[in-house]
């Protein structure tokens, strides 16, 4: 039976992790073992139990308890269910919840990137991806278009922030990821990985070209919003590839771009 609790009291303590904590302060670097995060909405919730995630407490409206959200709470039992009216959770949050349910997440040791590389033939790394809309975009994407891992870089958005997760529509839950310890190519190349910068230079393959979809082992590098990957990472990679445009268009925002080159470059010969 879950323990459902009205708000009475917006400083109640164990609000906090809703109301009055950053993002970074759930993610607990000093202490990752006691790190958390928060997941939004029904679907990412139900995918990141899916997955083994740990629930703490959930927030939701009053009307999603019998609802939309009954299903998910038979799954939690004894986990505190903290509730109010839509308004309520608003001025609480200083947000409007997302199909009306929060809750708070234990968060899981991460992989090594020898751990999470073993077994898998084609993997994405993200090198200082900063925004969360991007990063959840792309896991989507790597998800969906057959790509088996995500590596991100120091500087990259954390995938389990909650705009990023939920973006993802919990695929961030279906597909391995972790963060590498520094921005170098060394240790993938050593797994056997070629590797393939994304990058609008001259000289570059394209997309579609067969020597890629050949690679028993490809790691698809994309880069930073606006700047995208630098000149010595770009220099350091096996391949630089470019996505053919039209009519001008000289780029792609980097999640469309993902999509596109996973679509391509996840088959596999």
């Amino acid at each position: 039976m879950n323990n459902i609790i009205e708000i009475t009291d917006f400083l109640d303590e164990r609000l906090d992790i809703y109301a009055r904590l950053t993002e970074v302060q759930l993610l607990n670097r000093e202490f990752p073992e006691k790190g958390m995060f928060i997941a939004e909405s029904p679907k990412v919730i139900e995918r990141a139990l899916d997955a083994g995630y740990e629930p703490v407490s959930c927030l939701m409206e009053k009307r999603h308890i019998e609802g939309e959200g009954k299903h998910i709470l038979e799954r939690m039992k004894d986990v505190p269910v903290f509730c109010a009216e839509f308004d309520v959770l608003t001025q609480l949050t200083g947000f409007k919840l997302t199909r009306g349910m929060l809750c708070a997440m234990k968060r899981k040791t991460l992989p090594t990137v020898k751990e999470i590389c073993e077994n898998k033939r084609r993997i994405v790394i993200l090198d200082k991806v900063m925004n969360p809309t991007n990063v959840g975009a792309i896991i989507r994407s790597a998800a969906a278009l057959g790509m088996d891992a995500v590596i991100l870089t120091p500087g990259c958005s954390d995938p389990l922030y909650r705009r990023a997760a939920r973006v993802s529509m919990g695929t961030v839950f279906q597909i391995e990821w972790t963060f590498a310890l520094d921005d170098s190519l060394d240790e993938i190349k050593s797994l056997g990985f070629k590797t393939a910068a994304m990058a609008l230079k001259d000289n570059t393959l394209s997309v579609d070209d067969p020597c890629l979809t050949r690679e028993n082992k490809l790691a698809v590098i994309m880069g930073t919003e606006g700047d995208g990957l630098s000149d010595s990472t770009i220099s350091d990679c096996d391949y630089t590839v470019k996505i053919p445009m039209y009519h001008g268009v000289d780029s792609l925002n980097v999640a469309a771009a993902s999509a596109v080159a996973f679509y391509q470059l996840g088959k596999r010969k």
